[in-house]
């Protein structure tokens, strides 16, 4: 450790003399009043060093000490259902010990409880060899999730002593014999946000992640272990939809971090996710959900680590076996307190103002996602990340230099169109802007779990979409009148994949969430009754006769969406009827 002297204060950057052998991100105690902060730059003895706290108040002369450690996250049993800041305090421990709706400085808070016992149940023996990443015992963090205790990356060996019984969190479970000498191992282990978690193999994904949002299982699908961006501009939806993913996706796990979020869609958050049932579990969702809280009133400098306090707790779940969705809302306050602190360090900007380095800092992150082969013996076990990131580029310009770097990096991009929103079309996801580079990894999977029509089903309903702009056009021009009767079946078509399909209510109890299986009925009777429909018309029949007699069944398609999934027989009724109905038309008019 080293002790220096602070010589420069500006905002949130702190400049401080004499602190010779310090190192790179290792964090120190700033001012007699001990706020936490971490060295960013050194030169000579001379660190610049961020600080996690309000920095009013503090002036040159003060002391600076270091830890000897870099910003790391306590990982162990506790992690579930809670909700930290950017560097892991716990929110709710800190109102109580402060007695404060507000953060209050230098006030230092164990990340996880200490006095709570856990139940630890042994899965290895005295006597048998451990490595890093092996499991050497469970214990029950949740009704929903079993917590794997295993061997640190840094330690190997035999074990000597392993017994079962309630522990806290700071007691030993298990002595190991390594080279060095013995090793007591605990229920939690540290590890430097920074830093990725090492592990065997990165595999290519190939299982989809569903999140029951029909426009993104649909068409613009992202995997297991995949990487998301949702840009788009104030009042787009960007925060619902990631809610409700992070509700409704069949992931073990899910991290959300709020990253310079209004508090009050954090609020939100906490009223309505302990409510949630898990459909999987029964139990609320915030079994198996941690939030990171750095709302746009917290210090700045903490938002740029929260999400990598974010990653770090999904690779720990991941190297348990786990799958993983973190959700990071937005990149872009993360990214404008990374051009704040690069200001101050007088860095030669990039484009908007932004470091140089912000494109590789991006990709870092979203690096970390994946499908991986983990550490351990057993060598079978599977973990994936799913990162989702939502870019809130000014004006929803998406040509800014945060939301370019981003698509550099991920595979799926979901554009939420502020048009779309204004007509109160939500999720408003552009399906003519929107893309995913996971559609041929996923197409064989999706059409051996759903059926070989399922792709041929996509793709016919996005030509009907894309059909649907070019016909606008001409109606725009010289009028619906213009069109043929096939145009104006398919503009018909068109419309009920987008009102009664791609529209869905995140407020309903019942649109919400849609199954794989309800999601293939709902779509393939819209495109059932777009071929019966063309069908009649090259027998003969008229356009007006096929809206006037389809009216009911028209109906029935528009509403079925709200059709409870216990209920989903009914759909197939609508399918039986859609042929029965649209014959009986064509007859009619044969015998007319």
């Amino acid at each position: 450790m080293a002790i220096g002297t602070i010589t420069k204060v500006s905002g949130p950057l702190v400049t401080a003399s004499g602190l010779q052998g310090a190192k790179i991100n290792e964090i120190c105690k700033v001012s007699e009043k001990g706020l936490i902060g971490e060295i960013i730059e050194l030169d000579k003895g001379v660190a610049s060093i961020q600080v996690y706290e309000e920095t009013a108040g503090i002036g040159p002369g003060e002391p600076v000490e270091t830890t000897g450690a870099p910003l790391s996250v306590e990982l162990g049993p506790g992690l579930l259902s809670q909700m930290f800041d950017g560097i892991q305090r716990p929110l709710d421990v800190f109102m109580e010990q402060t007695d404060s709706d507000f953060l209050e400085r230098g006030t230092e808070i164990n990340p996880l409880d200490r006095q709570k016992q856990w139940t630890f149940v042994p899965k290895k023996s005295i006597g048998d060899k451990v490595a890093p990443g092996d499991i050497i015992g469970v214990v029950q963090e949740s009704k929903a999730i079993s917590h794997r205790i295993m061997v640190p990356n840094d330690a190997r060996g035999t074990i000597k002593d392993i017994q079962a019984g309630d522990y806290t969190i700071t007691e030993t479970v298990c002595v190991l014999d390594t080279d060095e000498g013995q090793r007591e191992l605990t229920l939690t282990q540290k590890w430097p946000i920074r830093t990725p978690r090492p592990y065997k193999n990165k595999m290519t994904p190939g299982e989809p992640l569903v999140t029951g949002q029909r426009v993104i299982d649909t068409f613009f699908p992202t995997a297991k272990g995949g990487t998301a961006a949702v840009p788009g501009p104030f009042g787009a939806g960007k925060t619902i939809v990631q809610h409700q993913i992070a509700k409704w996706a069949d992931v073990d796990i899910v991290v959300y971090v709020g990253c310079g979020e209004r508090g009050n869609e954090m609020k939100d958050v906490i009223d309505e996710f302990p409510e949630l049932i898990d459909p999987e579990t029964g139990e609320s969702i915030m079994q198996r959900t941690v939030l990171i809280a750095n709302t746009s009133n917290m210090p700045v400098s903490a938002r740029e680590a929260s999400i990598y306090t974010g990653i770090t707790i999904a690779e720990y779940y991941k190297d348990m076996g786990y799958s993983v969705a973190i959700m990071a809302d937005s990149t872009s306050r993360w990214a404008e307190a990374l051009r704040e602190m690069s200001g101050r360090l007088q860095e030669i900007p990039g484009d908007e103002g932004y470091p140089a380095y912000l494109g590789s800092r991006i990709a870092e992150y979203y690096e970390r996602a994946g499908k991986f082969s983990v550490q351990g013996d057993d060598g079978q076990r599977e973990g994936s990340i799913t990162a989702i990131g939502a870019v809130s580029p000014a004006g929803g310009d998406i040509s800014e230099p945060v939301t370019q770097n981003t698509l550099r990096i991920v595979k799926v991009f979901w554009d939420l169109d502020a048009s779309l929103s204004q007509k109160r079309h939500f999720p408003a996801i552009s399906w003519t802007e929107s893309y995913s580079l996971y559609d041929d990894q996923l197409k064989d999977y999706m059409d051996s779990d759903l059926g070989s029509s399922w792709s041929k089903m996509v793709n016919q309903a996005m030509s009907l979409l894309q059909e649907e702009s070019r016909l606008d056009e001409i109606v725009q021009l010289v009028g619906v009148d213009s069109l043929s009767q096939k145009d104006r079946l398919t503009m018909n078509t068109a419309r009920s994949l987008r009102q009664d399909y791609l529209q869905q209510d995140a407020f309903d109890d019942v649109d919400t969430f849609t199954s794989r299986t309800k999601q293939f009925r709902l779509l393939r009777n819209i495109l059932a009754f777009h071929k019966q429909t063309q069908e009649a018309i090259q027998l003969g029949a008229y356009y007006n006769e096929i809206m006037e007699g389809t009216t009911q069944l028209r109906e029935r398609i528009a509403r079925s969406k709200f059709i409870p999934e216990e209920e989903l027989e009914k759909l197939n009724t609508i399918y039986n009827d859609i042929e029965t109905t649209v014959q009986e038309i064509v007859e009619k008019g044969g015998m007319e």
